[in-house]
């Protein structure tokens, strides 16, 4: 299988033609095609000799992302599950926000973590995407923009997978976002989020960029998220939090420390206090996300009385803390919910 125009950031693309014998600003032509006029074909770029667009189309293929379904929410949220070359499936959404667009991102198709409140693990870990497919969705949705005379002014790494056990593709993919000759989308206005793969956690702190990084924690001490989330056996939660105090100090960026709330679980006023005990002494910003219902998963959604009582105590501690705004609520919200319900379909299908 030919490699993806999409995996080649601009550098990458100056050696190609290099090598190829062209000009060095022909790298810069095709990058403004695939991102400025973003068009689908070799053909497309008229600028360049037929035979650089013949040598083109011979070595490097365009990621076809096939529209399954697409699920348009009343507060805006479009859901896409888009089929890949090999049959797998992925979920992008896009989120209208009062300050703009956002689009959030999957990087891997499945995901072993195991967070058992989670549809994205139902059905394990299938492959990593290339950073081309991961860059493919967020070009997808600018061409829907495109319409409407809009475009992505956000994006979010927190859709299906783990980014960091996808981490030079995730990379890459970073870097071809925020190109000034490409899409150009404000490195602030990128985060990444992790379940706390703590050696590339070390390693993004070292990348020297100003792009946010965001942990799902979900539990205020090692016990309760060894439970929620198995890959917390792996890293343990001292350890996450001292990879996160390094890129700290390396950065002077806050942290976004995402709380699943699930109801009786986790969402307790001793949980709270916990929390912000380990918090407190930290530049910190939480997250609070009331649970979705997943039908696989037994987990309730918390009260309002006690969401509200979670972030007040929070608060009193001195620490922000937000309850995320819903939305798509009413069209399969919740990662990995709609790629699960077509895996469901395709095995009732097979068994027939």
């Amino acid at each position: 299988m030919k490699p993806f125009i999409y995996d080649y950031n601009l550098d990458a693309l100056r050696e190609w033609v290099k090598e190829n014998g062209e000009a060095a600003f022909r790298a810069d032509q095709i990058f403004d095609w695939i991102y400025v006029k973003r068009v689908s074909s070799f053909e497309e770029m008229t600028n360049l000799s037929k035979s650089l667009r013949e040598k083109l189309d011979g070595q490097f293929a365009f990621v076809t992302l096939k529209e399954i379904t697409k699920f348009q929410s009343k507060d805006g949220t479009v859901k896409f599950l888009f089929g890949l070359h090999d049959e797998h499936a992925i979920e992008t959404v896009i989120m209208k926000h009062n300050y703009g667009n956002s689009v959030c991102v999957t990087t891997q198709v499945g995901c072993r973590i195991g967070c058992t409140f989670c549809a994205s693990t139902l059905g394990g870990l299938k492959r990593n995407l290339t950073a081309g497919e991961i860059v493919a969705q967020v070009v997808e949705a600018q061409k829907m923009l495109d319409k409407d005379g809009e475009r992505v002014s956000s994006i979010v790494i927190m859709g299906s997978g783990e980014p960091f056990e996808n981490y030079e593709a995730t990379m890459t993919f970073l870097r071809i976002m925020i190109h000034e000759k490409g899409l150009n989308i404000g490195q602030r206005h990128i985060t990444v989020s992790t379940s706390g793969i703590v050696p590339n956690i070390y390693k993004f702190a070292d990348e020297d960029t100003q792009i946010n990084l965001a942990i799902s924690i979900h539990a205020p001490n090692d016990k309760l998220r060894s439970k929620l989330m198995p890959v917390n056996r792996r890293y343990p939660f001292d350890d996450v939090i001292a990879s996160l105090d390094y890129y700290f100090e390396k950065t002077g960026r806050r942290l976004t420390f995402e709380y699943a709330l699930i109801g009786g679980v986790n969402d307790q006023a001793e949980h709270a206090q916990e929390l912000a005990d380990v918090l407190k002494t930290r530049m910190a910003h939480v997250n609070l996300i009331p649970v979705n219902h997943v039908p696989e998963r037994k987990y309730v959604r918390t009260s309002r009385s006690d969401i509200f009582n979670f972030q007040r105590i929070l608060t009193e501690n001195g620490i922000n803390a937000t309850i995320r705004r819903e939305q798509g609520h009413d069209i399969a919200a919740a990662c990995g919910q709609l790629r699960a319900q077509h895996m469901q379909k395709g095995q009732e299908k097979a068994a027939r």
